[in-house]
């Protein structure tokens, strides 16, 4: 398992705040665990909630009909890296 960056970190700690996730810390979200399913265990309703608070935070546009949604939110790592690097083209 790896270890976070300072940005997956953030975001992280963004996951367990917006979500209330009251049995889980931000640095037990480790950066290659699913967010869905049998990893953490997010749904549908829970990503709606997460890509708003992306667009608050880091005025990133998470869209539900683009086809590279799922291997965005795939895990803490991609959707880290996916919104550093729409942040930095802004």
């Amino acid at each position: 398992m790896s270890e976070q960056t300072a940005a997956e970190r953030k975001m992280a700690e963004m996951i367990v705040e917006v979500l209330n996730l009251e049995d889980t810390s931000a640095p037990e979200i480790a950066p290659e665990m699913d967010l869905f399913g049998d990893g953490l265990g997010l749904d549908s309703i829970d990503a709606l909630e997460l890509a708003l608070a992306i667009s608050k935070e880091y005025g990133v546009q998470l869209r539900a009909e683009d086809e590279n949604t799922r291997a965005i939110f795939a895990n803490l790592r991609s959707l880290t890296d996916f919104v550093e690097a729409k942040a930095a083209e802004q």
